[in-house]
């Protein structure tokens, strides 16, 4: 990974992740999760993804790795969002799957306006 495309996917988690974990948390842990904390979450998770993805190559490191990012992000949500594991392993699928329905959404409209799509573009 590059910095450009490790900057890209910084302001990516900062705009469109971190505002659907807020609103996930929200419901699930109440004023304990921050907006903020939401972004801090994002952001590290993506700067430690890029580090983990650095030192572990191969397929055995492909799975070692999304193991190791599964515990992260989770450590990560139940961390600053003050929850139990249960509740940080509910808001992570919650906010997974609506980070995943957002993501296809603006890139049909992206597409629908003319613009190309994301894997041409690198």
């Amino acid at each position: 990974m590059n910095f450009v495309s490790l900057i890209i996917q910084i302001v990516v988690a900062a705009v469109l992740l971190a505002p659907v974990l807020w609103i996930v948390g929200r419901w699930f842990v109440g004023n304990k999760a921050r907006f903020s904390h939401a972004v801090w979450i994002g952001v590290l998770g993506v700067v430690i993804g890029a580090v983990i993805s650095f030192f572990l190559s191969g397929l055995l490191g492909s799975i070692l790795g999304t193991l190791i990012m599964i515990v992260v992000w989770l450590a990560l949500i139940t961390h600053f969002f003050d929850c139990g594991l249960l509740r940080g392993i509910a808001i992570a699928i919650i906010a997974g799957i609506i980070y995943w329905v957002v993501s296809i959404i603006l890139s049909a409209i992206l597409v629908a306006l003319g613009f190309p799509a994301l894997p041409s573009l690198w």
